[in-house]
């Protein structure tokens, strides 16, 4: 697995249209609510990716009936609130933070014991974010040395809902919390310091749960246990971090212009479109329209010259995981670019912002790395060998800058693309980037 390698060659650009995979966050929580709903839930547009397969799989382990996906379809036999079965052996999130901490919420209020394990790169993050709120409300999950992963859940814990004032905005803590929420007695609630992805407040209402929404700009959240969800339809929009890499790619590549199709432009996950656009790219947006409860858009880019920028720290987690392409579109403008207020990016699937500044370096980019952020001086992208240390985005991010080095660059340990982003290799070559492996 591990063995994989990705080869660019310079001097592409991007044309065509495109539709990019459908979004991993909704692709993960369409399965667990769907499957804890009464009726059948209809999947279209679903990310196949090998993160969002874990999630199905750990679902069939506990009794559910999936169907597909197929086409990108899926169907799924929800089981009720209270239908789930305890699993014969651990489940296994693959390299999916997300699938992990969502899971430990919603595990955290069922009759049964439970194991969630990860590959070597999630068995390394830090999972204390989730586990101490949830063991506020009478979960009992122990961990291994430092917060880390397999996570073992005790079943059969009383939960009493709690308010959480959350120390660092994030969607995955606050939708742990949410989902153990619906089996706690009384009400859940959480207060963000900062707007971040709502995907599973959506859903939830989507599936007929009662969530409410209040506070300056909507950062109080709350649901109250005992209630039930419905079976619905959903329609899973392309991903916009998928589309990051081809936003950022046809902004730096001289003579692009390319367009996405059916892109999810959720408020809380468009900070990669205010990011670019405050640094000059050429971004416009059409047939906006809303599909079960998300908005989306076509996305149209052409090349243009970007500029540094101080990127403001509340736009940060509106583009968490998009900062990976958005430091090689630094590296390709004009004048500094600093980014502070993202700490979190060094607990993901690898230490981004350590890790993007070594690749940067070795390219011949002046970057250099901050406890909170990085500086990016631009310059000229030349050849060079990049570690991804097995994290997807970096992978695709290096991809991206061959478009504008000097030289062939070269990714190694580029497997996990998989678990987001099926087929980069053949949409990235389909409308231009010189990309194989």
């Amino acid at each position: 697995m591990s063995k994989i390698q990705f080869k660019t060659t310079p001097n592409g650009k991007l044309s065509g249209i495109l539709r990019v995979p459908g979004d991993k966050s909704m692709s993960h929580r369409s399965i667990m609510l769907g499957s804890l709903a009464e009726g059948t839930t209809h999947v279209t547009g679903f990310l196949t990716g090998e993160d969002c397969i874990a999630t199905m799989n750990a679902f069939r382990a506990m009794g559910v009936k999936i169907e597909g996906p197929e086409n990108k379809e899926v169907t799924i036999h929800g089981v009720g609130m209270h239908g789930l079965k305890a699993p014969a052996s651990d489940l296994d999130m693959g390299n999916s933070g997300t699938a992990m901490r969502l899971m430990t919420g919603l595990l955290a209020g069922q009759a049964f014991d439970s194991t969630l394990i990860g590959d070597k790169s999630l068995s390394t993050r830090p999972m204390n974010r989730i586990t101490l709120p949830l063991k506020t409300m009478g979960g009992a999950i122990d961990t291994e040395e430092g917060g880390r992963p397999p996570l073992r859940i005790k079943g059969g814990k009383a939960l009493k809902g709690i308010h959480y004032e959350m120390p660092i905005a994030s969607a995955q803590v606050k939708s742990a919390i949410l989902l153990a929420g619906l089996y706690a007695d009384g009400e859940s609630s959480v207060t963000e310091p900062g707007i971040t992805r709502d995907h599973s407040e959506r859903m939830l209402r989507g599936f007929g749960y009662d969530v409410k929404t209040s506070g300056e700009n909507g950062k109080d959240i709350s649901l109250r246990g005992g209630g039930k969800l419905s079976a619905c339809d959903i329609d899973v929009p392309a991903d916009i971090s998928s589309a990051a890499f081809f936003m950022v790619g046809a902004s730096i590549a001289e003579g692009s212009d390319l367009t996405l199709q059916h892109v999810g432009i959720n408020p809380t996950r468009t900070g990669v479109i205010d990011i670019l656009k405050l640094m000059g790219a050429d971004i416009t947006l059409s047939n906006q329209k809303e599909v079960g409860g998300e908005p989306v858009a076509d996305i149209r880019i052409r090349s243009s010259q970007l500029n540094g920028i101080k990127v403001p720290e509340e736009l940060v987690p509106l583009a968490i995981d998009e900062f990976p392409v958005l430091f090689v579109a630094a590296a390709c403008a004009s004048g500094e670019t600093l980014l502070t207020g993202a700490e979190e990016l060094r607990v993901k699937e690898s230490d981004r912002i350590q890790v993007m500044a070594d690749g940067l370096n070795t390219c011949g980019i002046d970057a250099k790395a901050t406890p909170d952020g990085i500086i990016i001086q631009p310059g000229q992208l030349t050849a060079g060998t990049i570690d991804s240390h097995g994290d997807h985005r970096i992978a695709m991010a290096f991809s991206i800058a061959g478009l504008c080095a000097s030289g062939e660059i070269i990714i190694n340990d580029c497997a996990n693309v998989n678990t987001s982003f099926p087929d980069f290799i053949k949409l990235a070559s389909d409308v231009g980037l010189g990309i194989v492996y």
